[in-house]
């Protein structure tokens, strides 16, 4: 049996892997290599408001834990393809889960918004 981990634990490496998954373009960036390698300059345009650096900086985390491959061809012009590692393509089932649960429920969430707005407007919060 494998060591036991607990992510409420402060000292639990499995925290590293949450701040991973939860950091903001991470969603983005694993949803749009679903379906096979990509450019960066295709995944830039797909990832709408993803800036240059930061995409470079989500991509090299992102292989830094392994769940992300990049494969330089030596084509004229030379280019790269990022694409995602078996362990990468395991994370889509989660992440499919919730990316429903968000589109699901966005109407729930802009009504609960707009409730507390309007308590917070009427002096009630």
């Amino acid at each position: 049996m494998g060591k036991a981990y607990n992510v409420m634990a402060a000292t639990c490496p499995s925290r590293t892997v949450l701040h991973r998954i939860g950091a903001r373009w991470t969603v983005f960036v694993v949803n749009a290599l679903a379906d096979g390698p990509r450019r960066f300059t295709d995944l830039k345009a797909h990832i709408q408001g993803i800036t240059p650096k930061v995409l470079t900086e989500t991509l090299r985390s992102l292989e830094a834990d392994g769940l992300v491959s990049r494969h330089e061809y030596e084509a004229n012009p030379p280019h790269v393809e990022y694409a995602l590692t078996p362990l990468g393509r395991s994370l889509l089932v989660p992440l499919r889960a919730v990316r429903l649960w968000a589109e699901q429920h966005v109407p729930d969430i802009e009504a609960a918004r707009a409730r507390r707005e309007d308590q917070s407007d009427a002096g009630v919060v």
